[in-house]
Parts: structure tokens; C-alpha cells; sequence
């Protein structure tokens, strides 16, 4: 009898101390603060037991056994999540836990330009070696019917931004978060606005916005190229902007514009055809979107380039052309 006493004395002893050692274990960091960040990845349909073998196989120093009664003790062993993660100096397993219970996984990160054309985006995307190329071979009118919308033409429809997200994540990620971002900030701009600007839709200040992206030599001038531009509209005058012109030309554009390049006729040449381009000619930012909601109050039809990236406005033609002769042909 004393012996049977012992005995179980001896295995709840047993099993206090490997308890306080888990505890105590579950509390230390996996990875020394010297050590350089360990990515690893759990395939989808791990159990916890596997997911430890891939951590540990993936280099990193932590006992498969040990994690695996950790996460099972906790309560948490079923609800790991696969996916792509990085393991950070000092994380303890307990922290390990949590990072894969929540699916922090490893963050990548994809910026787009103001004023790029959606061409441009879509390069940018291929070429990320992070996510998953799963839009290569879908034309532009395909990508958009995955993405649910009613426009025919990309351009315009995505807000330039930096975009995070988990590596391997699929390309339409990145296209289905910028076309919300710029479908929910022109439709707020858009209910706010003032309804004597000459736009019959929000598509038609987005058209504009692209505009002023691609005119706009300084940010500070935002406000008075939108107000040229409103204001021709309201005339019933020609815009006559060369980056319509180019965007018309497309891969014929050789990097100078020409008088005939303006003499030619395309849906785009804003010199020979009134109004509106049919599509946006770029991707606008927010401040782009933020002035051709709100114009400067001017008068101001026209505007030429100093030189220096400011522009010289002007409210008549005579006042334009002596400003043309001083800034751009060295007239005094």
C-alpha cells in the first residue's frame, strides 16, 4: 500500500514538474533578440501536430512535442490557420500560439502610383514576387466581370495606395480592394458635391480627377487646373490637355507630342472634340479627386508651364499668349 502511495506520489510530482516545465518553457523566446526573422509556412488541412513538424522543419528551434500539448492544453490546437508567417525574435511559443490563432501572417506590401495607368498597375502586380498570379492570363473586360462591376474600361476605376497583404494572397485581392477604395471615395465625394459643377455623373469626375492628376505640375495646384478645366466645361470650350492626346496616342506616343499628333483625330484628342474623354486617361490620387470636387474660385482659361513645375494662369487668350511667349519662348 505504501508503495502504491509512493508511486502515485511520484507520478503527480512528475506531472507538476513537467507542467511548471511546459509553463515555464511555453514563456521563453524560440529565438534569440540576435536572430534574424524565420518565415514559415502551414499547408491548409494541417492538424497542430503537423503544423509543428512544418515550423520546426522550416529551421526554426522549437520542439514539435512540446508545442503541440501546448496548443492542445490551451484549447487552441484546432483552430491554427494555415498560411504564410514570419517568426520575429523573441516570440514565445504561448506567442506563437496567438500569432496562428488570429492568422498574423506574414505581411507583404504593394504600392501604386498616382497617375499610372492601369496598365502600368497591372504590370506592377505580375510582377510582385509575393502574390499569386492568378489574373495573367485574364483580358482587362474579364478581370473587371470577376471583380462584379458594370464598367467596360479599367482605367480610373482603382485608387492608387499601398496595399498590404498575407504573402501567396491571389492577385484579385489587390484589384477588388482598390476598386472598392475608389468606388467608396468617389461616391462620398460625389453625394457631397456641388451640384453646379458640370459632371452629369461620378464617372465623369472621375474622368476629370485623371485629368488633373496628369496636368498637375505641383500639388499646390491642384484647385486652379480643376478650375480651368470646369470652367472650359461650363463654356462649352475645348479642354485642349495634351495627356488626353497621349493616352489617345497610345504605344505610337514617342515621348514628345507633335502639332500633327494634335491635328490627328482620336476619341482622346481633347483639341478636336468637345467635352469629357470617354474613359479616365490614369489612376487619380486623393488630392486630384479632392480638387475637381472643389475647384478654385477663378476665372482662370488657361495655364502654361514657368519651368520651374509651377504654372502661369491666365483669364483671357491675349494674357495667355504673352504668358506663352515668356515662359515657353523666351520672349520679354
Amino acid at each position: 500500500m505504501k508503495f502504491i502511495l509512493k508511486l502515485v506520489g511520484l507520478i503527480v510530482l512528475a506531472a507538476v514538474l513537467g507542467a511548471v516545465s511546459v509553463l515555464y518553457w511555453a514563456r521563453q523566446p524560440i529565438l534569440p533578440a540576435s536572430s534574424a526573422v524565420v518565415p514559415f509556412e502551414i499547408a491548409a488541412g494541417s492538424s497542430v501536430r503537423s503544423s509543428a513538424r512544418q515550423i520546426a522543419l522550416a529551421g526554426i528551434p522549437l520542439n514539435p512535442w512540446l508545442f503541440e500539448a501546448l496548443a492542445r492544453a490551451s484549447g487552441k490546437g484546432a483552430r491554427l490557420k494555415a498560411g504564410f508567417y514570419e517568426l520575429k525574435p523573441g516570440t514565445t511559443p504561448r506567442g506563437l500560439i496567438t500569432q496562428m490563432v488570429r492568422g498574423e501572417f506574414a505581411q507583404e506590401s504593394l504600392t501604386v502610383i498616382e497617375g499610372w495607368t492601369f496598365a502600368q498597375m497591372r504590370q506592377a502586380v505580375a510582377a510582385h514576387p509575393a502574390l499569386k498570379h492568378d489574373t495573367l492570363t485574364l483580358s482587362d473586360s474579364e478581370l473587371l466581370a470577376r471583380i462584379s462591376t458594370d464598367f467596360q474600361h479599367p482605367e480610373g476605376l482603382f485608387f492608387p495606395d499601398t496595399y498590404l497583404f498575407a504573402k501567396r494572397s491571389s492577385e484579385m485581392q489587390i484589384y477588388k480592394q482598390a476598386y472598392a477604395q475608389m468606388m467608396q471615395r468617389l461616391n462620398q465625394a460625389w453625394e457631397a458635391r456641388d451640384p453646379s459643377l458640370p459632371y452629369q455623373s461620378p464617372y465623369d469626375a472621375l474622368k476629370m480627377a485623371s485629368i488633373v492628376e496628369k496636368e498637375t505640375g505641383r500639388k499646390s495646384e491642384r484647385n486652379m487646373i480643376a478650375a480651368v478645366f470646369v470652367n472650359r466645361l461650363k463654356l462649352g470650350m475645348p479642354l485642349q490637355t495634351d495627356p488626353t492626346v497621349i493616352y489617345g496616342m497610345g504605344e505610337r506616343f514617342g515621348g514628345n507630342i507633335r502639332k500633327k499628333d494634335l491635328q490627328t483625330d482620336t476619341p482622346y484628342n481633347t483639341y478636336l472634340r468637345l467635352g469629357l474623354p470617354p474613359t479616365p486617361i490614369s489612376l487619380p490620387g486623393a488630392e486630384s479627386l479632392a480638387a475637381t470636387f472643389n475647384p478654385a474660385p477663378t476665372d482662370a482659361l488657361y495655364f502654361v508651364a514657368r519651368g520651374d513645375g509651377s504654372s502661369y494662369f491666365s483669364n483671357n487668350l491675349d494674357e495667355h499668349n504673352r504668358a506663352v511667349g515668356r515662359y515657353q519662348l523666351g520672349q520679354k
